[in-house]
């Protein structure tokens, strides 16, 4: 199994995503949307960075329980209540980003959102990783 990163120099700079990845032989796996919420089921955090910490980590581990490793994924999408603070913390999210899932960036999307399943998430992420 091998994922491709492309990035053509047609295309404004990627920074911290892919525009494009391919994926070859492998297993797909769907991973489902994740909000900062705790093993009891509550959310945790009052600010975007530190929800987006704890949703990535919980994208990752249930990546992680189906075999997966960070540089599987293939396509992450960010869904937030407040694309404007996103867009404020981007330098600090990308540094937990980077810290937690490392430098093979998924092709990935930002999206405003009105409202998200669990009332006080005000970030979550989901995720299609390709694993060997």
């Amino acid at each position: 199994m091998s994922l491709e990163r492309i990035n053509p120099a047609g295309l404004a700079p990627a920074s911290g995503f892919s525009h494009a990845v391919t994926a070859t032989g492998g297993r797909l796996v769907f991973l489902a949307g994740q909000t900062a919420l705790d093993a009891e089921g509550e959310v945790v955090g009052r600010s975007l960075p530190g929800q987006f910490e704890t949703a990535l980590g919980n994208l990752l581990g249930a990546l992680a329980a189906a075999g997966g490793a960070p540089a599987d994924l293939a396509r992450v999408t960010v869904y937030t209540t407040d694309a404007g603070t996103y867009r404020a913390h981007a330098a600090e999210l990308g540094r937990v980003w980077r810290r937690l899932a490392g430098r093979d960036y998924p092709a990935m999307a930002v999206i405003g959102v009105v409202r998200l399943w669990d009332e006080q998430a005000l970030v979550e992420l989901d995720g299609i990783a390709v694993l060997p």
